[in-house]
């Protein structure tokens, strides 16, 4: 498959820990109803399945936010909950209420009929992702996506969204072994996911661990942990000649920062509850670190904005320059950006973010 060279490599090259000219910056959820123009397009889709299913508006949306913004990375438009989707769980999102299972896993047969699924199902995801790499043009790297194993098995069992969690964890304690099939599963499926979006485009992959934090220490390792270390040992590392960087973000992961540096991937991403000088403290220079600012910054005035960027960059420190390898940081969010922050607000923060950067490397626009 043939795509056009890459004008900014400013990301990748970040997660390989190599010196780059700025930290790049990316936004977890940049596609995302902030945006007018993403909201004018979920309408003509009808519904937000409408929208993730079909090629032409999934890269429709994935390039928006690269219209306004000076990203230097894109992300796949797409949802967490497509692998348990293409399970036969039966997703189905409604207005308000957000994600729904018909089908939970609740049962000791439910958890035995569960099986990796044929990744065809999952084909509308792939033709996204060599439709969007296509009309990058070589603009910025395209990111590939799944939920974590664990993240997955919270909705498949809650069969929605939960506040505590109840059924899921009740599982976890009451039949381990049911929830470490369920996770064994997930993992294999998660894993030949990814390698499906790294064949078809992808050039970084990044796992969600999205509700990894809310565990018990010990429970954390045993059923989140360990099952994302089983999605990244089946990994393809490299594609075409390019070796494809790995990330993880655990939210609310910080507590076993120390533990995670020991997983086979090249970034870990932090919530705004980490220090990033303390994450490289613990982490050290082994892998690249990716967040950290509060979403909520995004609501206030602009030289909160860019004030706040400039204490993430410099709680960092110092940027790697020169040949070799050295600490990386790649600009974020230390969580998804909210729906309801002003589209103009980011601006900000990007151009902040790069003008800062730059003048801690002492290099020019």
């Amino acid at each position: 498959m043939s795509f056009a060279p890459l004008a900014n490599d400013s990301f990748l090259r970040a997660c390989r820990r190599l010196a780059t000219p700025h930290t790049p910056v990316w936004l977890m959820r940049q596609a995302g109803r902030y945006l007018e123009e993403y909201r004018a397009t979920r309408a003509r889709a009808g519904s937000f399945m409408g929208l993730a299913t079909n090629t032409d508006f999934a890269t429709e949306v994935t390039l928006q936010p690269l219209q306004r913004y000076a990203l230097d990375a894109a992300i796949l438009f797409s949802d967490i909950l497509t692998v348990p989707d293409a399970m036969g769980l039966g997703l189905s999102f409604e207005a308000g209420e957000g994600p729904k299972f018909a089908r939970p896993l609740r049962s000791e047969q439910d958890v035995a009929a569960l099986r990796v699924p044929d990744m065809a199902k999952l084909r509308y995801v792939f033709d996204a992702v060599t439709s969007i790499r296509r009309a990058l043009a070589g603009r910025v790297p395209l990111i590939g996506f799944s939920g974590s194993p664990w993240t997955l098995a919270c909705y498949m069992v809650e069969g929605a969204g939960s506040d505590d969690y109840r059924l899921v964890k009740s599982m976890l304690y009451a039949r381990p072994d049911l929830m470490h099939r369920i996770l064994a599963t997930n993992a294999d499926a998660v894993a030949a996911y990814l390698n499906e979006q790294i064949r078809a485009g992808a050039q970084a992959v990044m796992i969600f661990d999205s509700w990894g934090g809310v565990l018990a220490d010990g429970a954390f390792q045993e059923f989140s942990l360990a099952y994302t270390a089983r999605v990244l040992k089946q990994l393809v590392r490299e594609h075409e000649g390019e070796t494809i960087p790995r990330i993880v973000f655990t939210k609310g992961g910080g507590p076993w920062l120390a533990q995670m540096k020991a997983l086979d991937c090249d970034v870990l991403g932090v919530d705004w509850t980490v220090n990033l000088r303390a994450a490289r403290s613990l982490v050290g220079d082994s892998h690249a670190l990716q967040g950290n600012l509060d979403p909520m910054v995004l609501f206030a005035d602009g030289p909160a904005i860019e004030e706040q960027a400039r204490r993430v960059l410099e709680d960092f420190g110092a940027p790697h320059t020169g040949p070799g390898t050295g600490p990386s940081h790649i600009f974020n969010l230390g969580h998804g950006i909210s729906q309801f922050t002003p589209a103009e607000h980011v601006k900000v923060l990007v151009d902040a973010v790069h003008a800062h950067s730059r003048r801690m490397r002492g290099t020019s626009a």
